[in-house]
């Protein structure tokens, strides 16, 4: 054998055992409970008076909270997929669940979702497996008219040291912390998302309207706020993907129907309560509403209905009861 193979053989050999003794990234220490019913007059005090919000996750140099948060939001958080991506049992958003866990000395935010995978896997008994499949989206392509969007510089990452603004409170998510604040005055809303843009919501409640002034915002980012409404409008539970092949960061301005949106919720609600009045619920939007097929048809793009592979995150197995601490 020549001393190439042995090389090779040694690397081989070494890697492997390695890569078996290598740890999973953990959490030092971590604390698991069935998180208090929450008190919405407290909810709504603390984001009156601005600052971290007392829900959802939240990490810092040595510490991770996640707070009255599902399997369902945990299992996303952790794994940094949608939650309308994760197939499993019908229970996991059904129990909110505290966690306080010790982060290890040097450990950063980003280490986090690793640790809570681990965590998931030896406290709730949590495995998955990944898989794509060809589902029903609805493409945002390009459209044949000309392009209305304005192509701007990257957003800048989150200042998570700046001061609260009177107001203004934080949610964390897989992919940075969010703030937001409401004028009283105007009622708009600003959303800071860092690194992922920024943008400005104001509803005109007369015509049912939200107007979204977004700068700094990827078409993938475009295409996530969409399939928020579209899953919950009338679109047959689509969600959209982004297939424009634009890869800068754009301003743009764009509607969205309020009205759409809430007919539909009122009739899914009929139909799944099957009670009285379910005929009197419309079906369909007002005609003079703006569809989200509108609203991206006004900046030059398109919305299709196509099958494309969207990744789900299937859970094999889970216990609905977590190991004690």
């Amino acid at each position: 054998m020549s001393f190439r193979s042995v090389f090779i053989a040694f690397l081989f050999v070494t890697g492997a055992c390695l890569a078996q003794s290598a740890p999973k990234p953990s959490f030092e220490v971590a604390s698991v409970k069935q998180a208090e019913p929450m008190d919405a007059q407290k909810l709504i005090a603390a984001a009156q008076a601005g600052g971290r919000m007392p829900v959802g996750p939240h990490v810092t140099p040595g510490r991770a909270e996640y707070r009255f948060m599902s399997l369902t939001a945990l299992i996303a958080y952790a794994y940094k997929i949608n939650a309308a991506q994760i197939s499993g049992p019908e229970w996991l958003p059904s129990v909110q669940w505290d966690i306080v866990a010790k982060m290890p000395e040097g450990a950063s935010a980003e280490d986090a979702p690793a640790m809570l995978q681990t965590l998931l896997e030896e406290r709730f008994k949590l495995s998955v497996h990944r898989q794509s499949k060809d589902q029903p989206v609805l493409a945002l392509v390009l459209g044949k008219g000309p392009l209305k969007l304005q192509e701007t510089e990257a957003a800048k990452p989150f200042d998570a040291d700046a001061p609260f603004k009177p107001g203004e409170v934080e949610v964390d998510e897989a992919d940075g912390p969010t703030r937001m604040y409401t004028d009283k005055k105007t009622g708009e809303t600003v959303a800071d998302r860092g690194a992922n843009g920024m943008f400005r919501i104001t509803a005109d409640q007369a015509s049912m309207t939200e107007h979204i002034d977004a700068s700094g915002m990827t078409m993938a980012g475009f295409a996530d706020i969409l399939s928020q409404f579209a899953r919950l409008g009338n679109s047959g539970g689509r969600g959209v993907v982004d297939m424009t092949g634009l890869k800068g960061s754009y301003n743009l301005k764009f509607d969205i129907n309020l009205s759409e949106l809430v007919t539909a919720l009122r009739a899914r609600a009929a139909a799944e309560s099957g009670g009285e009045g379910a005929g009197a619920v419309p079906a369909a939007s007002d005609p003079g509403g703006v569809s989200i097929f509108d609203t991206v048809a006004a900046l030059g793009l398109k919305l299709e209905p196509r099958k494309a592979p969207v990744e789900q995150l299937v859970v094999d197995h889970v216990e609905k009861t977590p190991i004690e601490n």
